[in-house]
């Protein structure tokens, strides 16, 4: 009995190693196009879980993705197929995808960090004029009691 169940645990481990390739879909999506889509793909997927600018979550945003690249969910899972069966091929446009996307990322921080150091600027600048104001204000209203009380003391 024993060996028996691991001629069929052996057995059904070397039909799991299949080398399958699909065949070429009549309507593959090119390589540099895919690469594109599954870029737009991992950031409609990362962005399910961002509150957009209308305060919602959990919007399924592959449609969007879809409609930009003019394909439909059939022609991508076909392509997908075929090119996941060349994991090679697959493994590179992945790897050009997260490379394209830390660029972004990178670009994106930077852009971030110049508007923060100017936003951090212009409200010092801000709060230095404004207590240059206040100064001036607290001189003037010194000056005008001053006045006042001179004016006083000048009619008794």
């Amino acid at each position: 009995m024993k060996k028996l169940t691991a001629l069929f645990i052996l057995a059904f481990l070397v039909s799991c190693t299949s080398n399958t390739i699909f065949e070429k879909p009549k309507d593959l999506i090119p390589q540099d196009t895919m690469s594109l889509l599954l870029q737009d793909m991992m950031i409609a997927g990362s962005a399910k879980f961002i509150t957009n600018t209308n305060k919602e979550k959990n919007i399924n945003y592959m449609p969007f993705v879809y409609d930009k690249f003019k394909i439909d969910s059939t022609r991508f899972m076909s392509s997908n197929f075929y090119y996941m069966s060349r994991i090679d091929l697959y493994q590179k446009m992945l790897e050009e995808a997260k490379g394209n996307l830390e660029k972004r990322s990178a670009f994106f921080k930077k852009q971030k960090t110049a508007l923060d150091s100017i936003r951090k600027d212009s409200i010092d600048t801000a709060l230095k004029l404004q207590i240059k104001l206040d100064s001036l204000k607290i001189i003037n209203d010194s000056l005008g009691k001053l006045k006042k009380d001179i004016f006083k003391d000048s009619i008794k």
